[in-house]
C-alpha cells in the first residue's frame, strides 16, 4: 500500500510508520519538522519512506501528495497532558485536531484517485470521567473540554464520508509501551518512589501500542470496518491496581501515592486526564473480530518493562 500518515513521529506513529515499511508499504510522512522526521526516519534505514513538509492547519501544495494514496492515517495533535491547560494551549489542543483534520479531509476530497479509507484518532475522553460508569461506543459523550475537542474532531472526520471514502474512528485509550504514559511512570518506581497518583480509584482504559497499531492495520485493510471502535484493551483497572501491577513486575514498592495537588499544581485543569478516568470497553472492536495479543495488564506490563 501507499499510505499517508500525520503524527508519524510521536510516540505511535513511529511506531506504526516502522511497521509499515517493515512489511513493504511505502510511507509518506506529513510532518511539520522534517529535520527532526530525518533522524527519526533515516533515508539509508527507511528507503520507502518519504518525508511532507506541512503546515497541518492550512492548505497548501501538500494536499496534492494524497492523490494516489491508498488510505490516510491521521494521527496529528497538541499533546494533551503535558503542560498547564492555559487558555492558549486549549486552543491549540482543540484547532491543532479540529483544523488539521478539516485540511486532511479537504485534500482527501480533492484528491484524484482518492484514498479508500481515513483512519482517524480520536480518544476515550469523548465519554467524559466517572469512577462508576462503563463506557462503549455506543455511550453518549461528555461535556467536559476534553469532550468537546473530541466531538469537534471526530466531526470533521466524518466529513470525509461526503467524499465516498470509508472512515474509521478510533478512540485511542492510555497507550502502554517504552516511552508515553508509562514511561513516566517507570522512573518513580526504579527510584523506590512509585505510587498511585490521586485517589487511586479512577479507571485506567490502556491498551498494548502493539495492539493499538494491529488495530490501525486492521482498520486500514478491512473493508468491513468502518465508523468507531474504543482502543482499548477488554481489561480496564483502576489506578491503585496499575500502580500495585506496576511495582510487582519492577520488584519496587507502590506506597508513596502522588496526591492531586501535586499534578495540580503543575498542570492546572490537565491534570483531570489523570486525577479522573472513566472505564472504557471496546465492544465493537471485539465483535469486529480484533484478537488482542496484550488483553491483561500484568503480561503486558512483564513484556514492555522486560
Amino acid at each position: 500500500m501507499k499510505l499517508a500518515i500525520t503524527g508519524a513521529t510521536g510516540f505511535v506513529g513511529s511506531r506504526l510508520v516502522v511497521r509499515l515499511h517493515k512489511e513493504g508499504n511505502r510511507v509518506l510522512v506529513l510532518t511539520r519538522n522534517s529535520a527532526f522526521a530525518q533522524k527519526v526516519f533515516p533515508s539509508e534505514a527507511f528507503p520507502n519512506v518519504e518525508i511532507i513538509t506541512y503546515t497541518p492547519t492550512v492548505s497548501g501544495s501538500w494536499q496534492n501528495v494524497i492523490a494516489g494514496c491508498d488510505g490516510v492515517v491521521n494521527l496529528a495533535g497538541e499533546p494533551i497532558a503535558e503542560e498547564r491547560w492555559t487558555p492558549e494551549h486549549k486552543r491549540k489542543i482543540l484547532s491543532s485536531r479540529q483544523l488539521g483534520t478539516q485540511k486532511i479531509v479537504e485534500a482527501i476530497a480533492n484528491a484524484n484517485p482518492k484514498p479508500s479509507v481515513l483512519v482517524n484518532a480520536s480518544a476515550i475522553g469523548y465519554y467524559g470521567t466517572s469512577e462508576i460508569t462503563t463506557f462503549d461506543e455506543s455511550s453518549p459523550s461528555g461535556s467536559d473540554f476534553l469532550a468537546e475537542v473530541c466531538q469537534a474532531w471526530e466531526a470533521e472526520a466524518r466529513k470525509v464520508k461526503d467524499a465516498g471514502v470509508r472512515l474509521v474512528i478510533l478512540r485511542f485509550g492510555i497507550v502502554l509501551g517504552l516511552g508515553g504514559a508509562l514511561g513516566k511512570m517507570i522512573m518513580p518506581f526504579r527510584l523506590f518512589a512509585g505510587g498511585p497518583i490521586g485517589s487511586g480509584r479512577q479507571w485506567f482504559s490502556w491498551i498494548h501500542i502493539d495492539d493499538l497499531v494491529n488495530l490501525i492495520l486492521e482498520a486500514l485493510t478491512k473493508q468491513e470496518i468502518e465508523g468507531v471502535y474504543n482502543a482499548t484493551a477488554p481489561n480496564p483497572v483502576r489506578m491503585a491496581d496499575l500502580c500495585q501491577t506496576l511495582g510487582q513486575v519492577m520488584h519496587r514498592p507502590s506506597w508513596l501515592p502522588v496526591p492531586a495537588f501535586a499534578l495540580e499544581a503543575l498542570l492546572g485543569d490537565g491534570a483531570i486526564v489523570v486525577l479522573e478516568g472513566q472505564k472504557v470497553l471496546p465492544k465493537r472492536t471485539l465483535e469486529s473480530g480484533f484478537e488482542y495479543q496484550y488483553p491483561n495488564l500484568q503480561p503486558t506490563l512483564k513484556q514492555i518493562i522486560k
